[in-house]
C-alpha cells in the first residue's frame, strides 16, 4: 500500500518520504474546482507549476505525481512542463469519456506513468471503454466529486453501494493499478481510517491519499512537535495495514459489512446536500 502526501513544500515532502510515504503529489488542478467545491470546506490547491521542480529536487528518487487540469487548449504545454520538471506520474481529473483518456495518454506519450482520476458520472458509465486502454497505468477513484455527481450525501457511499468494487474489478481485469479516496487517521473521521484501510486491502488497492488530518498540527500549531506526531500516525497506519492483511476471509467479510453499516448510518444522518470532509 502506497501512501500519497499532497504538498508543494519541499521540506515536508522530504520528511514524509523519510516517514515511509511512497508518493508525493503536486496538485495543479484549478479549472472549475472553485465552482465545484468552493464553500464546501474541501482543500483547493494553491500549487503552481514551478513547485514541481522544487519538490522533485527534495525527493529525487520518489514517485512524484502531478495532477494537471482537465483537458483544455493548453494541456500539451502543461503536461510537457510537468514532465520537464520531473514528474514521474501524470494524473488526469474530471474527464468524461474514453476519448479524453486516449487523448491524455497520447499527450503523455509514454514519458511518464498515467493515472485516470475517475470522478464523474460519465467516466463511470464509460469505464468499459477506457479501462483497458494501452498506455493507461492506473485508475484512481476520486470520491469527493464522484459522490456529488451521483447525488449522494456522503463521500464514501460509492464504497457501500458497490461502485468502487466495480471499478476495482475493471482495473484488475486489465492489469491496472487501483486506488480510491482519502484516508483519515486510524481512529478518526466519520468513517475511521482503520475501516477505510480494511476496504483498500479487501479491494486490492495499491495507494491512498492521506487526508489533512495527518499533518494538521503542522498547519494549525506549527510550534508543536508535529514531526513526531506525523511520523507516529504514519507508523500506526503502516502497522495496521500489516495486521489487516492477515485477516481470514470471514473477518474481511465482517469488516466489509461493518463499513457498509457505518457509511449508511452517516449518510442517513446528513442533510440532502451535506457532505463533510475527512476531518
Amino acid at each position: 500500500m502506497d501512501f500519497i502526501q499532497i504538498t508543494n513544500d519541499p521540506d515536508f515532502a522530504a520528511f514524509a518520504v523519510h516517514c515511509g510515504v511512497a508518493r508525493i503529489m503536486v496538485d495543479l488542478e484549478q479549472h472549475g474546482k472553485q465552482e465545484r467545491q468552493g464553500g464546501l470546506g474541501t482543500f483547493i490547491s494553491d500549487h503552481v507549476p514551478q513547485d514541481v521542480a522544487i519538490v522533485r529536487r527534495a525527493v529525487p528518487q520518489t514517485a512524484l505525481i502531478v495532477r494537471v487540469n482537465p483537458l483544455h487548449e493548453a494541456s500539451a504545454l502543461e503536461i510537457d512542463q510537468a514532465l520537464a520538471s520531473g514528474a514521474s506520474h501524470i494524473m488526469l481529473p474530471m474527464f468524461r469519456s474514453a476519448d479524453a483518456v486516449a487523448r491524455f495518454i497520447a499527450l503523455v506519450a509514454g514519458r511518464a506513468r498515467t493515472i485516470a482520476l475517475l470522478e464523474t458520472r460519465d467516466a463511470l458509465q464509460s469505464l468499459p471503454q477506457w479501462a483497458g486502454l494501452d498506455g493507461l497505468d492506473e485508475i484512481y477513484v476520486g470520491l469527493n466529486d464522484l459522490h456529488r455527481e451521483l447525488g449522494l450525501r456522503f463521500m464514501f457511499q460509492p464504497l457501500a453501494d458497490g461502485v468502487v468494487d466495480a471499478v476495482a474489478a475493471a482495473a484488475q481485469q486489465h492489469g491496472k493499478r487501483f486506488g480510491f479516496g482519502g484516508i483519515a487517521r486510524l481512529d478518526e473521521g466519520l468513517l475511521p481510517g482503520r475501516v477505510v484501510l480494511g476496504e483498500h486491502l479487501r479491494l486490492g488497492s495499491s495507494s491512498v491519499i492521506l487526508s489533512r488530518t495527518f499533518n494538521r498540527e503542522r498547519i494549525e500549531a506549527p510550534e508543536s512537535d508535529w514531526r513526531a506526531i506525523y511520523a507516529s500516525e504514519i507508523g500506526r497506519l503502516q502497522h495496521a495495514a500489516q495486521v489487516l492483511a492477515q485477516r481470514e476471509p470471514a473477518e474481511v467479510e465482517n469488516d466489509r459489512l461493518l463499513a457498509i453499516d457505518l457509511i449508511t448510518r452517516v449518510a442517513q444522518s446528513l442533510g440532502p446536500t451535506a457532505s463533510p470532509t475527512l476531518r
